[in-house]
């Protein structure tokens, strides 16, 4: 994918992904550009959405001193290591909530097995506030219910923060937090034979490491577990030995 260099066109909606407003001082921005074409930059890098270029986020992020790397995204505004961050407004939720545009980018965002949506701006305004609901047109409840499915059906943990400042905050915590974790899987000892067989089992649906356990210690091999019956997998897998045979059996 082709990194976006030209000066990004803001879309001038309400489901635009920011507002103007937020716009950086043009001056302080280029400052930090030229600083971050400059110096070598131990920090981890993130990729922003060149729309995002506008936004106070990335100002903050640059003055702490991460290597963004500004691109056209088609699904989230940042990425950090395989983490996907989709980033609203107080407003922009309201409205994109409204119009299920955010319905659409929540769903496009389950291409990516790790993902966040950022609300934003709660210091300036609150989320359900009766006057805020008449003038969006919104009950408080109708908000409260989308925020809770988003949680539990598109499994989408969401991060509220203060404003732009607070936002570049968590996702600089985030960076740091994926770069020590990838440093301690490049130093982690290899899987033992044990460990492998166990782990292919741990990656069928509704298998944890007890019941991978209990289907070693009673088939041995992994090619008896695969051979064995229906009847013989329900005595640990009950209901989930129908499934279970049924992937080993699928075609490709």
């Amino acid at each position: 994918m082709k990194t976006i260099i030209h000066k990004p066109v803001l879309d001038i909606f309400s489901t635009s992904k920011k507002k103007t407003s937020s716009n950086i001082p043009q001056k302080d921005a280029q400052a930090l550009r030229n600083k971050e074409g400059t110096e070598q930059c131990p920090k981890e890098k993130i990729i922003m959405d060149y729309r995002e270029k506008n936004s106070l986020v990335y100002f903050n992020l640059l003055k702490e001193g991460f290597d963004v790397e500004v691109r056209e995204l088609k699904v989230a505004d940042f990425l950090v290591k395989e983490v996907a961050i989709e980033r609203k407004t107080v407003s922009d939720f309201i409205s994109s909530m409204i119009n299920k545009r955010l319905t659409k980018q929540l769903e496009e965002l389950q291409q990516y097995q790790k993902r966040i949506l950022i609300i934003e701006g709660l210091e300036e305004q609150e989320l359900y506030t009766e006057e805020f609901s008449e003038k969006k047109g919104v009950h408080p409840n109708a908000i409260r219910g989308f925020l809770l499915s988003i949680i539990l059906k598109y499994n989408v943990p969401i991060i509220f923060t203060k404003n732009s400042q607070d936002t570049a905050k968590f996702i600089s915590v985030l960076s740091k937090k994926q770069q020590k974790e990838s440093s301690l899987n490049v130093t982690k000892k290899s899987l033992t034979k044990k460990e492998r067989k166990q782990f292919i089992l741990e990656s069928f649906p509704n298998i944890g490491p007890k019941t991978a356990k209990k289907l070693l210690q009673k088939f041995k091999t992994i090619n008896n577990i695969f051979n064995a019956s229906i009847k013989e997998l329900q005595e640990i897998l009950g209901k989930r030995a129908i499934i279970f045979k049924e992937i080993i059996l699928s075609h490709y």
